[in-house]
């Protein structure tokens, strides 16, 4: 008998651990949930409108630098006006040299 009288005291002294642990967790339980938080936002608020700033002037930045560089895609020209001249009189006096040469053999 007393092996089981050991065991019954083993159980009671555990269901009473057990209770007591219960007990513990439903005080941890009102506690988180009586517990309000409260989030600081002010300085991520700054931070926020400092990056914001730095963004529009990034923004700002690469309209300006897409503004110039269409502008001076619009006053590109592929070759000069001076180069497509020579080409055009060069084109002309071949035409002319090799029609004239043409035209005296016959």
């Amino acid at each position: 008998m007393s092996k089981i009288e050991e065991i019954t005291e083993i159980l009671v002294n555990e269901i009473e651990d057990f209770n007591k642990g219960i007990s513990k967790l439903e005080a941890i339980s009102d506690k988180i949930n009586t517990t309000k938080v409260s989030i600081d936002l002010r300085e991520y608020k700054s931070i926020i409108e400092s990056h914001q700033l730095k963004i529009t002037e990034v923004v700002d930045s690469q309209e300006r630098f897409l503004n110039r560089f269409e502008s001076l895609l619009k006053n590109a020209k592929v070759y000069p006006n001076w180069a497509v001249i020579v080409f055009i009189l060069s084109l002309f006096f071949g035409i002319v040299s090799t029609s004239f040469i043409l035209l005296t053999k016959i």
